[in-house]
């Protein structure tokens, strides 16, 4: 299995927490302040050089005004639509 930076659902979820990112209207350096991180922060997060726990993006969603079962669930549905959905 190749390291899961590289895999497409990483991907996938960067692209939504960034689009989230922009709907509420929030810069890199604003989402990350509220977070109470150097700017640095989101630029990393989006770019995949930087790994979220799972409570930093627990605290991500508030930010970002978005539940985390529903971000997880709009992942999922993501991944369907795209056709990357694992087998279980």
């Amino acid at each position: 299995m190749s390291k899961t930076i590289y895999r497409p659902e990483h991907t996938a979820l960067l692209a939504l927490l960034k689009k989230h990112r922009k709907a509420v209207g929030m810069t890199q350096a604003q989402c990350s302040t509220a977070l109470s991180r150097p700017q640095s922060f989101m630029s990393d997060v989006e770019s995949g050089a930087r790994r979220l726990d799972i409570v930093q993006l627990r605290d991500l969603c508030k930010v970002l005004g978005i539940g985390l079962p529903d971000l997880i669930a709009e992942f999922e549905r993501s991944l369907s639509v795209d056709g990357k959905a694992e087998s279980q």
